[in-house]
């Protein structure tokens, strides 16, 4: 009996030095501790890459820096936690290794047990690693968002294309996997959903990567960017800010129509919220003027040859420079001074400059 107290007592201290040294190096790692600051609930959703592999808490270190610094309250939630003692929230659902399936096989408990009020997924490069059933790597994240929405329905629920892997080999089924995504989404989308896609895929290169397939602490917070971009370009998904204007992002200074006098009128800002070699992310805000409208159209000509190459929340559709966004079934319909919200994805080359947009109302 004393020699079993004995090694119980040792082993006691020797967990204690580890407990001590983890904190004295400015990590903390575990199951989370439920760390709240009472602000919106965001659950960062994913593999290693969420989790921050390399780098102990990943893209979240500076997407909550970004976040604090731009006054917004956000609870990051989830089952895990790690990341440095800087880092204010350390929750997390980032589980390193698991493929879409393994995470659709726990997420509704998650969700049930957080209530995210916004979730944020990075999910597939496991199953490209592991080429494990490829071919039905899409059809599977359409269902784990299925799960997503069918659980928390008013969560914005945030999907991203995955990022570059240094394997050519690898990086090939990545961009395939990655093709199907922006339809997925759509589809959520012209269900009602509550579904944004963001390109993380064109934020970062494979010199990014430390590891050729982990960021390095910059493409971490090149994620963190693209992230807090995303979420500023939804209204409420990160809660309302009453602190400084945000410096993190490249954005473009937002033209807003004119209303024209009398009858049904709308107005529409066009602001660019992310922007990469040959690629960009665009959001678009209309909202109705002094009397409730049934439905909206938007014209615009781009001045430098950008395209549109993806779109959500509207109908777009290009003829050369001229665009043109039509409202879709269950955004149309706004009453007075109410607003709405589409994305964009588009290519540019030399220029993006803003383009003016004119609202007609019906």
């Amino acid at each position: 009996m004393n020699l079993r107290r004995g090694r119980l007592a040792a082993t006691v201290v020797a967990a204690t030095a580890v407990v001590a040294a983890v904190v004295a190096a400015g990590t903390v790692a575990g199951i989370a501790h439920a760390e709240s600051n009472g602000g919106v609930r965001v659950m960062p959703l994913g593999d290693s890459i969420t989790e921050g592999t390399q780098v102990p808490g990943g893209y979240r270190i500076g997407l909550w820096q970004r976040l604090v610094a731009n006054g917004y309250a956000v609870d990051f939630v989830g089952s895990q936690s790690n990341g440095p003692v800087s880092l204010g929230d350390h929750d997390h659902e980032g589980h390193p290794g698991w493929r879409i399936d393994q995470i659709d096989a726990s997420v509704v408990g998650w969700l049930r047990t957080y209530l995210p009020h916004t979730v944020l997924l990075h999910l597939g490069t496991n199953d490209v690693l592991q080429n494990y059933n490829l071919a039905n790597a899409p059809a599977r994240l359409s269902t784990l968002i299925d799960h997503v929405t069918a659980t928390v329905p008013t969560a914005e629920v945030f999907v991203a294309t995955i990022i570059p892997l240094s394997s050519a080999s690898q990086e090939a089924a990545a961009r395939t996997f990655n093709a199907a995504v922006p339809g997925i989404v759509q589809g959520k989308v012209s269900a009602g959903k509550h579904v944004h896609l963001l390109d993380m895929h064109g934020a970062l290169t494979t010199a990014d990567l430390i590891d050729g397939v982990h960021p390095t602490a910059g493409g971490y917070d090149k994620m963190a960017a693209t992230w807090f971009s995303a979420l500023r370009s939804v209204p409420g998904s990160i809660g309302g800010t009453g602190g400084p204007g945000p410096t993190a992002s490249p954005t473009t200074a937002p033209p807003t129509t004119a209303p024209p006098t009398g009858g049904r009128s709308c107005t529409a800002t066009y602001t660019v919220v992310g922007q990469w070699q040959g690629g960009f992310q665009a959001s678009v805000r209309v909202a109705a003027g002094g009397s409730a409208i049934t439905g909206w159209t938007l014209t615009w000509r781009y001045a430098n040859g950008q395209t549109v190459s993806q779109s959500w929340n509207a109908t777009v559709t290009s003829s050369g420079a001229a665009v043109t966004a039509r409202n879709v079934s269950f955004n149309g319909a706004l009453g007075a001074g109410a607003n709405t919200e589409f994305g964009l994805l588009g290519t540019w080359t030399t220029t993006n400059e803003t383009p003016t947009l004119a609202c007609a109302a019906a």
